[in-house]
């Protein structure tokens, strides 16, 4: 199923509300690349590291990194599989229910909202309260399958 959010309704939350002092969300540049894409694969999947890859395609990337003690912990991409499409997005299990996962999250939309997008589509979610409860998401009817509807693995 796919998910919709309205980028207008987000673009006053403050990301910086939902970390701690140590942590750091930045968009990730060039020579991070391999580092970075290496990262997801080695901690998600290699449809999501492939997804990270074409996001450093753009310039500057469509990646955001969360760093704690110069060490990555979370990413989210956006424009990586169909413009205006948000996702992947992921952080490490130990940081999970720490807000890393939400500032990510609300970053990189107000980041697609400063792009010119008013909406967001949020592709293939499996647990979708996350995304409803933090930003409003709301189900796109009849998108079970979504655009991944014949892809490879």
């Amino acid at each position: 199923m796919d998910l919709l959010v309205k980028l207008y309704d987000i673009s006053d939350i403050d990301e910086k509300s939902f970390l701690k002092d140590s942590i750091i969300i930045k968009r990730a540049i060039g020579p991070e690349k391999k580092a970075v894409v290496d990262w997801v694969g080695k901690n998600f999947s290699s449809s999501w590291s492939s997804e990270c890859d074409v996001s450093f395609s753009s310039v500057p990337p469509t990646c955001f990194i969360a760093i704690k003690n110069k060490e990555i912990i979370g990413f989210a991409c956006y424009d990586s599989t169909a413009r205006g499409f948000f996702g992947p997005i992921g952080v490490i299990e130990t940081e999970r229910k720490s807000g890393v996962g939400k500032a990510l999250l609300i970053r990189t939309l107000k980041q697609m909202f400063y792009d010119g997008y008013g909406y967001a589509v949020i592709g293939w979610v499996g647990p979708s309260e996350f995304f409803k409860k933090t930003v409003g998401a709301v189900e796109i009817p009849d998108s079970d399958v979504s655009v991944y509807k014949n892809m490879i693995r």
